[in-house]
């Protein structure tokens, strides 16, 4: 087996749950009596190794997005330890980031300075990213002109094309027309081809099979099942079945 590229160890997460922006407010400064809170993330532990596609599933409110933010460095666990090796892109929150007054080129280069990238990588990738993205003359027109499609086509075109050590995928992501969205779909299995590390989010099950031959199950924050993707679908669908029954 290689090695590890993200390692959670009996990592647990819990948010409080406020009434009002005026209670989070008054959190900053009195901690809250008796607040309701959320485990998002129960004593979760697992390694993924470089090369893998691992696909996570479950219900809203399991955890999931947690664990991406986590991954990401959006978030950070409130007992445990996470170790990632390696530079992670994100296909989450895509218009993250850009400045709706620079140019689409401009936010090339902020998107690259955000991720850590050295300016003659961005350079390096820049029409790459451009070519990817479709834009047309848009590409030097600034961000604010733009549609929220066309935001999110050079939002993915950026985090696709950097090359990274961990790819990170929300497939409930709507990127453009069909045809974009079938680019998308093909951009992501030439990366996993290459040898990157994929963790792939969905809902839908013949996507996770096609895409990832492990897959964990998550629900509310704990691990149920880590395994082969048809194992651990199966774990999952016949919960939900057992759900309807008792309805």
């Amino acid at each position: 087996m290689s090695e590890a590229i993200i390692t959670f160890k009996n990592v647990s997460k819990t948010y409080i749950l406020y009434k009002n922006d005026q209670a989070r407010f008054k959190a900053l400064f009195f901690k809250p009596r008796n607040p309701k809170t959320n485990k998002a993330l129960n004593d979760v532990s697992f390694d993924i190794y470089r090369g893998e596609s691992v696909g996570i599933v479950g219900d809203n409110g399991a955890g999931k997005s947690t664990l991406l933010k986590m991954i990401t460095g959006v978030a950070f666990p409130d007992t445990g330890e996470i170790i990632v090796n390696g530079k992670v892109a994100a296909l989450l929150e895509l218009t993250a980031g850009f400045s709706m007054e620079m140019t689409g080129r401009e936010n090339i280069y902020l998107k690259g300075y955000i991720l850590g990238l050295e300016d003659e990588y961005i350079k390096q990738i820049e029409e790459k990213i451009i070519d990817f993205a479709e834009l047309g003359d848009y590409i030097d027109q600034p961000v604010r002109t733009y549609s929220s499609g066309m935001k999110m086509r050079l939002g993915f075109a950026i985090n696709v094309n950097i090359e990274p050590d961990v790819l990170v995928v929300d497939e409930a992501l709507s990127v453009g027309d069909a045809s974009f969205k079938r680019k998308c779909k093909d951009k992501i299995k030439d990366i996993i081809s290459a040898g990157t590390t994929v963790l792939y989010v969905s809902h839908n099950a013949e996507s996770v099979r096609e895409i990832c031959p492990r897959s964990i199950y998550l629900r509310k924050g704990t691990v149920i099942h880590d395994g082969p993707t048809d194992e651990t679908l199966k774990v999952y669908q016949d919960y939900k079945a057992s759900l309807k029954k008792k309805k």
